[in-house]
């Protein structure tokens, strides 16, 4: 049994006096950090004006939609025309389009894509080419003028080929034969009404470099239809992931010691077959040709089940899984002693939840307030980044000093920059802006981060603050469930809005600092990393995982702070002291009970996911014989799967969360009860006969109610 700790040293300020007009939560309490409670509204208030002259200015179309040499977006007027139409697709094989993501060709929007080959020339020799041709061609072309002059002002591309819609942009058909040869149209090569020959192979680069997100938006296709396909069966997971959630909740009210011991036995056989299973995929694909290729040499792949076909693959998974069974096994032989204490403090949670039940659908308000934050943060976002005004630059292939010299297209034609450089165009090039707001853009940006973990943090706050209150209701009850006031968690919410507004603004401004430092420290770390100066690349690791520590204290520092906010009723700084200073007095009980409840509470997450994650990867592989005909027929297996462990996850955490803020509260409380009392009768112990027998404590004359 742990050793009993004696005084400590005041440098952790005295021990809490017993005060025998003390309950529980104090309800004659008043309004704590008013001043950060106003600076926390004030920001809402500017965060507010900044979405608004978000949405006014932003237009999210930009990056739904592609953008002609206009700037205008195809297929959002009265005449929709919903593709873009390069006039020299060659010309997107410049270095320039990795620079400014613009193809230096003029680009307009077409209703439907060409699909058939043909030269300017031989289209004006025929009414019926005339017109067909015309529709490539810029607005008001007069189809009667000669081809040098046609081509000279740029109204019309001087060929045409085979193209089909890709991301709402016409591409060449291309197409591989065997050998490798690339063709169009089944031509591997054509001449242009400038006499130039062009090869198959560079419209095939050329194509590749006019969308630099070909192959990301290839894969992200694939990944929506799967999801299209299998929607349905990724929600009937997520609703099985929160019953056995629910049930493991209520099995541990009853049961919480079985439980507990079943959870560390199943989670050891979950990742054992984990480690069998990649073993039998590993040996299977011994001989097997190709299989023996590494994940280096095979390089970055968009078909992901490619990895699953060599054997390095299996085998990662196999080393990654046996380093987690051998950590889980050493720590549960290192605290076989505790858990015993461990198994008693879940016990009594398990009991507080029973008796607060309606603190398990407090995470709902809790996820609805997140999900509000993040797409308020998500939609401004995306305004913002869209709200800069078009801007255009002069394109051209010749040598000439304008170039890249912003223009406009409206006086372009009559200035003189044609006259001194007659290739130049003046083409869409950017969104950008010079006015005050497109100035100050990057701020709103970095507010808009800024006052998105500050929410967040503090819709957080609220939860933790909420449930401490309810729990501690229960722990500082004598006889329970009789002196457990009405409505706890409805009580203690609303002392938290009413009171503590401004305390849990304060605690949730100090980790946004923290959290925005960090980010920042991410994009510089981004930015280094093609530089040689090993000193600061050495230098900024030392402050990422500075930084990494102090989010976690602080985490913890805040999460405590709230418990006794929510007792004691006092500001965030004082609530922070006493609690750092109660933990630091009682630091092996923090190290013995907390931490292992923590880590048997992570286990029955871990389970969970494992149960539900293997499900789904037995029904989406079509491995279950008696629904394989009910599984869909997708390009990735791995997306539902994911998902559902994903999702898995959260709604373990959501319902084991309540739990593990119940088992930190009762803890305080736990603590202060040995500080307060000493089992007589008049300083009788508030903790559950169970816990006074694991201490070899007991109650002089009056028993509490187990």
């Amino acid at each position: 049994m742990e050793p009993e700790e004696k005084n400590p040293e005041s440098k952790y300020g005295d021990p809490r006096k017993f005060d025998p007009t003390f309950k529980g939560p104090i309800y004659n309490r008043g309004c704590t950090d008013i001043l950060c409670c106003i600076l926390f509204i004030l920001a809402l208030l500017g965060y507010f004006a900044v979405g608004i002259l978000a949405w006014s200015q932003g237009d999210p179309r930009k990056v739904l939609y592609p953008t002609d040499s206009k700037g205008q977006f195809c297929g959002q007027t009265l005449n929709a025309k919903p593709l873009l139409f390069y006039f020299n697709i060659l010309k997107c094989a410049s270095p320039l389009v990795l620079l400014e993501f613009q193809c230096p060709t003029t680009q307009i929007c077409v209703e439907r894509c060409p699909d058939k080959f043909m030269t300017l020339v031989k289209a004006l020799r025929k009414e019926d080419d005339r017109e067909y041709y015309k529709q490539f061609c810029k607005e008001g072309v007069d189809m009667t003028k000669v081809t040098p002059e046609i081509l000279k002002n740029g109204l019309c591309p001087s060929i045409l080929t085979p193209s089909k819609n890709f991301t709402r942009r016409c591409l060449p058909a291309l197409e591989t034969l065997k050998g490798g040869v690339v063709v169009v149209g089944n031509k591997t090569t054509f001449t242009d009404d400038r006499g130039q020959n062009i090869n198959a192979t560079d419209l095939l680069e050329a194509s590749k470099k006019s969308n630099v997100v070909v192959e990301a938006r290839a894969v992200a296709m694939r990944i929506f239809e799967d999801y299209t396909q299998s929607w349905h069966w990724i929600l009937l997971g997520l609703v099985i992931a929160m019953l056995v959630s629910l049930m493991f909740i209520l099995l541990l009210r009853c049961l919480a010691g079985v439980m507990v011991w079943v959870m560390i036995i199943m989670v050891v056989i979950v990742i054992g077959y984990g480690i069998f299973h990649c073993y039998m995929q590993y040996a299977s694909l011994k001989g097997q040709a190709g299989s023996d290729v590494t994940i280096k040499d095979l390089g970055l792949q968009t078909d992901f089940s490619v990895y699953l076909q060599i054997q390095q693959t299996w085998l990662a998974f196999m080393i990654i899984l046996c380093i987690v069974e051998v950590v889980i096994i050493l720590l549960l032989i290192f605290l076989r002693k505790r858990l015993l204490i461990a198994i008693a403090l879940i016990k009594e949670a398990s009991k507080a939840i029973g008796h607060v039940m309606s603190s398990l659908f407090y995470p709902l308000l809790t996820f609805a307030l997140l999900s509000l934050v993040i797409a308020y943060w998500g939609i401004t976002a995306v305004f913002l980044s869209t709200s800069n005004e078009p801007v255009y630059k002069v394109f051209n292939t010749t040598e000439c000093m304008y170039s890249r010299d912003t223009c406009n297209p409206e006086t372009f034609n009559s200035s003189n920059i044609t006259t001194e450089c007659p290739d130049a165009e003046c083409l869409f090039a950017f969104y950008g802006g010079e006015t005050l707001y497109h100035k100050y853009l990057i701020l709103f940006q970095f507010y808009n981060l800024f006052l998105f973990f500050w929410c967040a943090n503090f819709v957080t706050a609220l939860g933790q603050v909420t449930l401490a209150g309810a729990f501690a209701s229960y722990y500082w009850a004598f006889k329970k469930p009789d002196d457990i006031p009405a409505f706890p968690v409805f009580n203690s919410l609303g002392r938290a809005l009413r009171y503590h507004t401004g305390s849990l603004a304060f605690g949730s401004l100090i980790l946004a600092i923290v959290q925005v430092i960090r980010v920042i420290l991410e994009y510089l770390d981004q930015k280094l990393k093609g530089a040689q100066n090993k000193c600061a690349k050495f230098l900024l690791s030392c402050l990422k995982c500075c930084f990494w520590c102090l989010e976690k204290f602080i985490k913890f520092l805040n999460r405590n702070a709230y418990i006794m906010v929510a007792i004691y009723g006092k500001n965030f700084c004082t609530s922070a002291k006493d609690a750092f200073f109660l933990l630091m007095r009682n630091i092996i009980r923090v190290a013995v009970l907390d931490k292992v409840t923590d880590f048997l509470l992570f286990l029955g997450k871990l389970l969970i996911v494992g149960i539900v994650g293997i499900c789904s990867f037995f029904f989406f592989t079509g491995k279950i014989k008696i629904v394989e005909d009910a599984a869909p027929s997708l390009n990735y297996y791995w997306v539902p799967i994911l998902t559902v462990v994903f999702g898995a996850y959260l709604i373990a955490h959501g319902f084991f969360s309540v739990y593990a803020m119940c088992v930190d509260t009762l803890f305080l409380c736990f603590l202060e009860d040995l500080e307060r009392n000493d089992g007589t009768a008049d300083r009788p112990y508030f903790m559950p006969e169970r816990l006074l027998s694991i201490l070899k404590k007991s109650n002089e004359g009056v028993k509490t109610v187990d």
